[in-house]
């Protein structure tokens, strides 16, 4: 079977510090030493990135495992633990080659029987297995190759594949049976784990026996050619955003995942700190839940999304740092389109209460699910809250903490009504991620009953011939997801993280990088 396509290096898809750069030397740590203590704004319920896909796992996950194919700066495939990659002409076939004197943190070589294990465990459990439904088998036909066989040709495939929202981290083939949540973090990235304390903090250190990738020059999205600069990271939950901004002041923090705006402007005055801005971070929205009967009702969900201002949420939200966008992809993107655009932002209560009419609504206590970790979420909640109070709405809060919220909205059919969350990663990702939470059987927010319109919609996102195919695809399921009232935008939130001055090499991603970073 002819080889069509061969990924060796990512230079197909434009990364920066690719191999053939004979006068260029790759990335040296300018020091190396220090701990590096990083204030994450949110707990942590798990380190095992198949079972878990909230943004807290993945700011430590990726940092310790790694996959065969990840994202560059751009968010094009490249390949990460293969050494190459090739696409049969028939696309049937994907022939990996792995990288040798690879070794997991346990000292033990990484293997295609591996590799095997890890796509075992993932079929049985991850979050989105279903990106493997189009998958006829996998196989190891010798110790550095592994290969998969298509059912049919599915254009979209190294794009799932290459995601880094539940990827496909390659774990000690022993562990091919943990069970959810319960994964040893062995894993064969810079950092490994050296604590693990809940609600409290991480500690990683530098895995010395870690091989950086050689085919490039420097880091480039979670690829490329990383190291270990700092002997440790001390990664601390601190939800209080007040705290964060004082550990920064005083040093006693290095780096913080959030500021606040209300506190940026004096920061920027303090010569010992530097603010790191990456906007369009996430998409601010609420979910319903579709499975318990109020909710599912259509015409109540119309109701909820006629009455809300986002002006006014998303202000709230973010003291201004804000960007109103009705769908889930950013405006300048290949991809973005403004359709179901008059469902948004309509701020209409007469439209709200002709609805709850419609609906036979009676007044029934409505649960919005949220959590004070996300400092954002929690303000939302408040001003949709008091919206919903304005058009005749019996809007209560349920505040919990980050991980439960995320547990009882995925595994709780009663109970609350409303769920609070932002969608960065999805989105950054592509219009093909994000619609997936819309998919069953892995999307958490696949609707109840059934949609197969948006079903359909989404395979077409799959395998359409070319972009202009699949993306027809995307403009019908975005107009469902927003006419059906599947999710509830309420815009786009900047996101402004810090350092102290003489932490340098620290740029903002989809999640916290510690390699390729140092302490002067």
């Amino acid at each position: 079977m002819g080889m069509k396509h061969v990924l060796m290096l990512g230079v197909a898809a434009g990364i920066l510090g690719a191999a053939g750069s004979a006068s260029a030397a790759p990335f040296s740590c300018p020091k190396k030493g220090g701990d590096l203590v990083f204030a994450g704004e949110a707990k942590v319920n798990s380190l095992d990135q198949y079972a878990s896909n909230t943004i807290s796992t993945r700011n430590l996950a990726m940092n310790i495992y790694e996959p065969l194919m990840t994202r560059d700066e751009k968010n094009e495939p490249i390949t990460d633990l293969a050494e190459t990659m090739e696409e049969s002409a028939d696309k049937l076939t994907y022939t990996f080659k792995l990288r040798q004197g690879i070794k997991f943190h346990n000292g033990k070589d990484m293997t295609s029987a591996d590799v095997v294990s890890s796509f075992n465990r993932y079929a049985k459990l991850g979050i989105e297995r279903s990106n493997l439904a189009n998958v006829e088998k996998w196989e190891a036909p010798d110790k550095f190759t592994f290969v998969i066989k298509m059912k049919k040709a599915q254009p979209t495939f190294i794009e799932d594949l290459s995601s880094f929202s539940v990827p496909i981290n390659i774990i000690p083939s022993e562990q091919e049976n943990a069970e959810a949540l319960r994964l040893e973090p062995i894993g064969t990235g810079p950092f490994q784990v050296v604590e693990y304390v809940a609600d409290s903090h991480v500690k990683l250190k530098r895995y010395e026996g870690h091989k950086p990738n050689t085919k490039y020059e420097q880091r480039t999205g979670f690829g490329g050619y990383k190291v270990a600069c700092v002997d440790t990271v001390t990664y601390r939950i601190v939800t209080e955003s007040g705290a964060r901004v004082a550990g920064l002041e005083t040093g006693e923090l290095l780096a913080v995942e959030d500021v606040p705006t209300k506190a940026q402007a004096d920061l920027k005055k303090n010569p010992k700190v530097t603010l790191v801005p990456l906007e369009n971070w996430w998409v601010h929205i609420m979910l319903p839940n579709t499975k318990t009967a109020l909710t599912q009702n259509l015409a109540f969900r119309r109701a909820v999304q006629a009455a809300l201002d986002m002006d006014e949420i998303m202000d709230a939200s973010t003291d201004g740092a804000y960007k109103l966008n009705v769908g889930f992809q950013y405006p300048g993107r290949a991809s973005y389109t403004d359709v179901g655009k008059e469902t948004y932002n309509q701020k209409n209560a007469a439209t709200a209460k002709k609805f709850l009419a419609e609906a036979g609504y009676k007044g029934e206590p409505v649960i919005f699910l949220t959590n004070k970790d996300y400092t954002s979420m929690y303000n939302a909640a408040l001003v949709v809250t008091e919206q919903l109070k304005a058009v005749g709405i019996n809007a209560k809060l349920d505040v919990v903490d980050w991980p439960t919220s995320v547990n009882r909205m995925s595994k709780e059919a009663e109970g609350w009504n409303f769920f609070f969350t932002g969608w960065g990663t999805q989105p950054a990702l592509g219009a093909l991620a994000t619609i997936k939470f819309f998919i069953p059987p892995g999307g958490t927010q696949a609707p109840t009953p059934p949609d197969p319109a948006l079903e359909a919609a989404y395979a077409e996102m799959q395998n359409g011939a070319d972009f202009a195919a699949r993306q027809a695809g995307f403009v019908k399921a975005q107009k469902i997801v927003l006419d059906k009232v599947y999710a509830v935008p309420f815009g786009s939130l900047t996101k402004v993280q810090a350092v102290r001055s003489n932490v340098k090499g620290f740029t903002p991603f989809r999640a916290p990088r510690f390699s390729n970073v140092w302490i002067e």
